[in-house]
């Protein structure tokens, strides 16, 4: 299982949050949406949803 973590400052590759499916999750800071690629993110995030990967979108930073 591996953890995807997106925030405003730091996120991995754009096509390993693409890859992730069944076994991994992908957590969406609230700060991510200041990131410039964000709606690139924000696709590969539904894609990764989609092949079966656990998608956390937290509205505070510390939760």
């Amino acid at each position: 299982m591996t953890t995807h973590i997106i925030t405003a400052t730091s996120a991995p590759a754009v096509g390993d949050i693409r890859r992730a499916g069944v076994g991994d999750r992908v957590v969406v800071r609230c700060s991510a949406i200041e990131r410039k690629d964000f709606a690139k993110y924000w696709e590969a995030t539904g894609v990764a949803f989609k092949r079966g990967a656990v998608v956390n979108v937290r509205n505070r930073e510390g939760s």
